[in-house]
Formats: C-alpha cells, structure tokens, sequence
C-alpha cells in the first residue's frame, strides 16, 4: 500500500551537518509518516558529523520516507572507502569509514542513484543538467553510471572510480565510451557549474555570480535548456548561490539548494507542492 504524502521537500548539501539537518527539520515540522524528502546528493564530507548524518539519512530511506541522489563528495567517499584514493584532512569522512557498520553504509550508499524524478515536472541531480541534454536522455546517461557504481563485482566498480577524476573528455559527445563517457557523464551531474554554448565544461570557478568567469563561460542554467523546457531542474553543489532560483523566459524555474550550510551559512530545503524555501543557520557556528 503506497502512504499519501503530505508534502515533498528536496533538502540540499547536508555536507555532515548533521545539527542543521535535524534544526531544519524541526523548522518544516517534519513528519515521516506524512512528507517525504530528497536529499540532493553530498550527505557527507566537511561538517561536524557525517556518520551521523549519513545513518540517519539511510534509515529515512529504508522506511520510505526519503530518497537520495549521489553527490561529488558522496562518489569520493566511495572511493577512499575502496582505497582508490586517499583521505584529505579536510573531508571529514573517517567517522564512516571507521564505523562499524561502515561496509553496510558504503554499499548502500553506491546503490543510489546519479538521477531522480521527485515528480512528473521535476527533475533532481546534484550539479544540474547541461544545456544539451533533455530530460530522458539525463535519466539515461545517469543510469549508464549507476549500473557501474552499483555492480555486484567490486573489480567493476573499482575500475570505474580509478578512472573517475579527471577534467576530460570536457564536453559531451555521443561518441564517447568506456571510462572516458561515464567521467563525462559523472562530471556534468556532479561537478557542472560553468559551460560554453557547446556544453564543454570549466571546472575552476566557484564564486557567486557576480564575480568575473573565465571567458566563453557561464553558468549552465543561463543558456536555454533543452531539459528546463519540461522539467523544473533542482540541484544543489553550488554554494555560492545561496540558494538561488533562476527565471529564464519559456523555461520552468530552476531551483539551487546548497545554502552553504558547511561553510557557516544555512541549509536548505525546498518543498514542491508550493515552491516555499525554508532555512536554518547551521547551529555549529552560532557564537
């Protein structure tokens, strides 16, 4: 029996803040039986507690009161779990790598998917959609990824996430295989901020939007969205847009939730049924 819902929220970077999290559920009157939340993908990496939040995260999903997408910080605790790469001082991860349920954690997490729609207008992953590519053919290329990432022989997965950082191939082509397409494909739904007209990605800018980008850039959502046509995009990874939801003409609303909860700033969540934005201080740098 499928329960109603009473409202949809889409939660943006929990980055490990796991006091936001809990802060602003309390702020939408949260109530598992009822609502049902998507986490945008980055559950974990530079807050204060990301066994904490990831636990949590993965019961919410179990119960049926929740779904997650993958996020770039979410990928790359998979692999320094598989020891594909190793732990910066700065990704605070080592509370799930240490934890005793940590392979539970780990392969529930590598099961998620890159791609989800949280209903038949919407359309969430964590860094965006380019503005090549439709809505079925981003569920499409996300799934070419997850087969990899969720395979049940490990060599598989491994040999995907040996290969899986690096800045090209830096634009789409239907062409590509192998590693080389599912880098691609992993880098436009999980690190994408800046393109060309072409699609072609810039990697180094992260600033707001009012500070001067690499020339022949901008930011994804400026250029007219093949996806966006049909689908109101959400995503998060962006930090420096505070949230921001972009009106462009003949496109549905694009919606950011990264509030920058990490770095001191809020988390955010979205609630769909009436595309109110709700958020909270992250408590952990209250003075």
């Amino acid at each position: 029996m499928t329960r109603a819902i009473r409202y949809n929220y889409v939660i943006g970077d929990v980055q490990g803040c796991f006091e936001a999290l809990k802060a602003l559920l309390k702020e939408i009157q949260f109530d598992s039986d009822q609502d049902f939340i998507w986490f945008a993908g980055d559950l974990i990496a530079r807050g204060e507690n990301s066994v904490g939040a990831i636990r949590f995260i993965k019961k919410l999903c179990e119960r049926g009161a929740a779904a997650t997408i993958l996020g770039n910080h979410d990928l790359n605790l998979l692999a320094v779990a598989r020891g594909i790469k190793k732990l910066k001082d700065k990704d605070r991860i080592d509370d799930v790598i240490h934890a005793l349920e940590s392979d539970d954690l780990i392969d529930w997490l590598r099961k998620q998917p890159l791609c989800v729609f949280p209903n038949d207008q919407t359309i969430l992953t964590h860094a965006g959609i380019p503005h090549i590519w439709d809505a079925a053919q981003t569920a499409q290329y996300a799934k070419e990824v997850e087969a990899v990432i969720s395979h049940e022989d490990f060599a598989v997965l491994d040999t995907f996430l040996t290969e899986m950082y690096g800045t090209e191939p830096d634009v789409w082509s239907e062409d590509l295989t192998g590693n080389a397409r599912l880098r691609c494909i992993t880098n436009y739904l999980t690190r994408m901020r800046l393109t060309d007209t072409n699609g072609r990605l810039e990697f180094s800018f992260k600033d707001a939007l009012d500070e001067p980008m690499p020339e022949g850039f901008k930011p994804w959502f400026e250029y007219a969205s093949k996806t966006a046509q049909s689908h109101q995009i959400v995503f998060g990874h962006w930090a420096a847009l505070q949230g921001k939801t972009i009106q462009k003409p003949n496109q549905k609303n694009i919606q950011n939730v990264d509030g920058g909860c990490v770095w001191g700033h809020q988390l955010i969540a979205y609630r769909l049924e009436d595309k109110e934005v709700f958020k909270v201080d992250n408590p952990m740098f209250s003075e």
